[in-house]
């Protein structure tokens, strides 16, 4: 069951009264920062993982290039 609009509005003045605006604006911030950093991270693993994959085909032409002078 969803909370109405009142409830959910309660709720917010609660929660502001008992942490206050500045822990909240903190939390806020580095909740956001925490995301930024998680997301930059799975970027740069994308990235490194798309570079090992180019130089694994790479390698493997350069080998039957290889093999193929040898016959």
């Amino acid at each position: 069951m969803m909370p109405s609009l009142p409830q959910l509005l309660i709720l917010i003045a609660v929660v502001v009264l008992l942490f206050g605006t500045k822990k909240l604006r903190s939390l806020g911030s580095d909740l956001g920062a925490s995301i930024k950093g998680f997301k930059k991270a799975m970027n740069d693993d994308d990235d490194k993982q798309d570079r090992n994959d180019s130089q694994q085909v790479g390698n493997l032409d350069s080998s039957d290039n290889n093999t193929n002078k040898k016959e």
